[in-house]
């Protein structure tokens, strides 16, 4: 671009001097020469001029050019000054965020770390309730072995949920309205001791129920007496008659208020009365494992 616009400027200048000189040469020889003469020189004349006003318009377009370009190399330089700047934005950005990467790697650290100890109580927690339930489950095979000689509908063993049920028969227990355990309860609850005591550490709890039949004696205000004084007097046999330690038991009576069936029938009825025997799980040994360890 600078070539080109030496070079005009160069041919500006020269035509500019040689249209001088041809003017001066017309007009000395124009008394002197003919018509026809005259006009060739005279359209060379404007010929020239044609040629040095194309010389003009091209040098304006060059300045222009020139000008264009000047204004672009000056945007172009404000666009690079603003990408420094945000660069070095970013840069700094960077920079801060690099720090906070630093403050939480301890963090994250600690975090694993705790996610490495929940881990390890999970599964502690994981171990006490597998053998927990070995435990109940060899609780349960000899309970059934050693009531198998009693009547299946009388009596049943199971498991719900961490805790060990045992449901025996209003009939096999008590006469009807009565807490007075009879010849053939203190048969069965001696079966049951047995496996108590192999069991020292296990405690248990004796919930009464009945039906929704209302009772009134001199002795049961209503079911919900008649309820706790079954509980209590089947807690009595295990103690005195069974050598059971009785800070082991619990005597409840739950009433008339969870029944099996509708109370519609005999049937349903005979269902609803009956004790239960709830081998408790034991809590302690969870609790000791949410104790923090040092």
């Amino acid at each position: 671009m600078a070539w080109f616009l030496f070079i005009e400027i160069f041919k500006y200048i020269h035509m500019k001097k040689l249209f001088l000189v041809i003017l001066m040469l017309t007009i000395l020889s124009i008394g002197c020469v003919s018509k026809k003469k005259y006009n060739a020189q005279l359209s060379a004349l404007e010929e020239l001029q044609k040629m040095h006003e194309k010389a003009v318009f091209d040098l304006d377009i060059c300045l222009s050019d020139k000008d264009r370009q000047k204004t672009t190399i000056n945007t172009l330089e404000i666009e690079i000054a603003d990408l420094k700047s945000r660069s070095n934005a970013l840069l700094n950005q960077l920079s801060d965020l690099s720090v906070i990467t630093k403050a939480q790697a301890e963090s994250i650290k600690k975090s694993m770390d705790n996610i490495s100890s929940k881990d390890a109580y999970i599964k502690d927690l994981q171990v006490s309730m597998a053998r927990k339930d070995s435990l109940n489950l060899a609780l349960v095979m000899n309970l059934k072995g050693a009531l198998k000689d009693i009547n299946d509908t009388d009596i049943e063993i199971k498991v719900e949920g961490s805790a060990v049920f045992i449901s025996i028969s209003d009939k096999l227990l008590f006469k009807s309205g009565s807490y007075d355990i009879s010849a053939k309860a203190n048969e069965v609850l001696g079966k049951v001791a047995q496996v108590m005591k192999s069991q020292p550490d296990i405690q248990f709890m004796v919930e009464g129920h009945t039906d929704n039949k209302p009772i009134k004696t001199p002795s049961i205000k209503d079911n919900w007496d008649l309820s706790v004084l079954r509980a209590t007097s089947v807690v009595r046999s295990l103690q005195t008659t069974h050598g059971i330690d009785p800070k082991r038991m619990i005597a409840a009576g739950r009433s008339e208020y969870i029944p099996l069936a509708k109370n519609t029938s005999d049937a349903e009825m005979s269902l609803n009365r009956r004790t239960r025997i709830i081998i408790l799980p034991q809590l302690d040994q969870f609790f000791k494992l949410m104790e923090p360890k040092n």
